[in-house]
C-alpha cells in the first residue's frame, strides 16, 4: 500500500535518510525500529507531506504523494502522537472528533459528539469522560483519547508514534492491546515507530530497523530473534557493545 524507494533527506549538511526502501502490505502492522535521531520521525513526515523529500519516491496505492490532492490524501490517515497533543482548550470529546468538525469531513455537532463517545467507548473510557478536559485525565487516558481521536474518522493508515512514550508497564501493555484489537477489527494498515522492544512484539506483523538513515534489515516480527543481523540483534537485546556506537 505504500512504497518507499530510495528516500533521501537532509537537512543542511545533515544527511538524515540516505536511501531508504521500504514496503508496507495493505492491512499489516509494520513497525519501524530505530534508535533516537535515526530518522524514524521524518520517515514518517515523509510519508505524510509535511516534509519533502528530496530524492526517490514516495508512493500511497501508486500514487506519488507530492502529486496528489492534499485533502483527500491526508483523509486516509489517523494519527496517534507520542505526545498525545490533545488540546488543552476542548472538552475530550471535541478532541476526538475535531477532523468531524471541520473541514472536508464536517459532520452536524450531535452527530460528531455521538461517535467521539462511541470511539471512547472503544478504547474502555466511559461517556461521562467526553465533557472532561485534558488535564483532568491520567497519562493513560490521555492516551486513550488520542487513539480515539485516532480511529474516529476510520482512516484506512493510522501512524503511531511511540505509542507508549511515558506510560508504566501495565498501561503499556493495555495500549498495545488496544492498537493491535483496533487495527485488526478496522482492517487498517497500520505504521508505528518506537524503540519499545515489548511494542515491537505486541503489535508487529513485520519490523524494519532503520540505521544510519537506511533500512538495515526488514522482515516478519517471528524472524526477529533469528534475523543474524548484527545491529538488529544489538538493538533488540539493548547490549552496549556491537557494530552500533552507544553515545557516552
Amino acid at each position: 500500500m505504500i512504497e518507499l524507494q530510495d528516500v533521501h533527506k537532509s537537512f543542511g549538511p545533515k544527511r538524515v535518510l540516505r536511501g531508504v526502501t521500504l514496503s508496507i502490505p495493505r492491512g499489516s502492522s509494520m513497525v519501524v525500529i530505530g534508535g533516537s535521531g535515526t530518522g524514524k520521525s521524518v520517515l514518517l513526515k515523509c510519508i505524510l507531506g509535511l516534509i519533502r523529500h528530496d530524492s526517490g519516491t514516495i508512493t500511497l496505492d501508486e500514487e506519488d504523494v507530492t502529486k496528489v490532492e492534499r485533502d483527500a490524501f491526508l483523509a486516509r490517515f489517523g494519527m496517534l502522537f507520542q505526545g498525545g497533543a490533545l488540546f488543552d482548550s476542548l472538552p475530550v470529546w471535541q478532541n476526538v472528533a475535531f477532523r468531524l468538525l471541520r473541514g472536508s469531513l464536517k459532520r452536524p455537532k450531535a452527530e460528531a459528539r455521538e461517535i467521539a463517545i462511541e470511539k471512547l467507548r472503544r478504547v474502555g473510557l466511559t461517556a461521562d469522560v467526553a465533557d472532561l478536559f485534558p488535564a483532568e485525565l491520567s497519562g493513560g487516558m490521555q492516551k486513550r483519547v488520542g487513539l480515539a481521536r485516532a480511529i474516529a474518522a476510520e482512516p484506512e493508515i493510522i501512524f503511531f508514534d511511540e505509542p507508549t512514550a511515558g506510560l508504566d508497564p501495565i498501561m503499556s501493555g493495555v495500549i498495545n492491546d488496544l492498537i493491535r484489537e483496533v487495527v485488526t477489527e478496522m482492517g487498517a494498515t497500520a505504521m508505528t515507530i518506537t524503540h519499545d522492544m515489548t511494542s515491537v512484539r505486541a503489535i508487529a506483523d513485520n519490523i524494519a530497523m532503520l540505521h544510519d538513515g537506511v533500512i538495515q534489515w526488514t522482515g516478519p516480527v517471528a524472524d526477529m530473534d533469528a534475523s543474524g543481523d548484527p545491529y538488529l540483534d544489538q538493538f533488540i537485546h539493548g547490549r552496549a557493545e556491537g557494530p552500533i556506537e552507544a553515545v557516552r
